[in-house]
């Protein structure tokens, strides 16, 4: 069982470093989703949910609507309608579940916490980021022995795609 939580500075290139080794896992069945930024007119507006079946969803928009996190208002239902289903063993079988992200804007939603503590409860492999920053769960995720957390730097983010992707089909029997 492999539990790989990639963690570091907002920017540092998690999600892109998530997206590059899933492109590169073609014989592994995965599932979840990622985050992106979204922009307009080179100002960032909000961030969007893809999953790795295809669907695209607002996680945040700037804006005043409850609940909301600094200058954005979280789509808490829209988000556990996204996300929810494709980390479901039960509904969505995979060899590999990816999150990205564990973080506060992802942790306004109840069910995706209880989802996170179910997929940890079960015999799962698991590819997520999680916020360097943050008390409580995040840190009790981070403190877990059955994980294992490596932080994304400007220094090995190079390096990272093809330990990640070894460790990965190693895991798998997939070499």
């Amino acid at each position: 069982m492999m539990r790989l939580f990639l963690t570091g500075s907002p920017g540092v290139g998690k999600t892109t470093l998530i997206r590059v080794v899933i492109a590169r896992l073609e014989e592994v069945t995965c599932a979840g989703f990622y985050t992106e930024e979204k922009r307009q007119r080179g100002q960032r507006v909000g961030f969007r949910i893809v999953t790795l079946s295809g669907r695209e969803g607002t996680l945040a928009s700037v804006g005043r609507k409850e609940p909301t996190l600094g200058r954005y208002s979280i789509h808490v239902e829209e988000f556990e309608r996204m996300a929810l289903p494709d980390l479901d063993p039960g509904t969505t079988p995979a060899e590999l579940y990816v999150i990205d992200e564990i973080g506060k804007m992802e942790l306004l939603s109840r069910e995706f916490r209880s989802r996170i503590i179910d997929l940890l409860a079960q015999p799962t492999n698991l590819l997520a980021t999680i916020a360097k920053k943050g008390k409580g769960f995040i840190e009790q995720i981070k403190d877990r022995n059955d994980i294992e957390l490596v932080e994304v730097t400007r220094k090995n983010r190079d390096q990272l795609p093809d330990e990640i992707e070894h460790k990965i089909k190693t895991e798998l029997g997939k070499l």
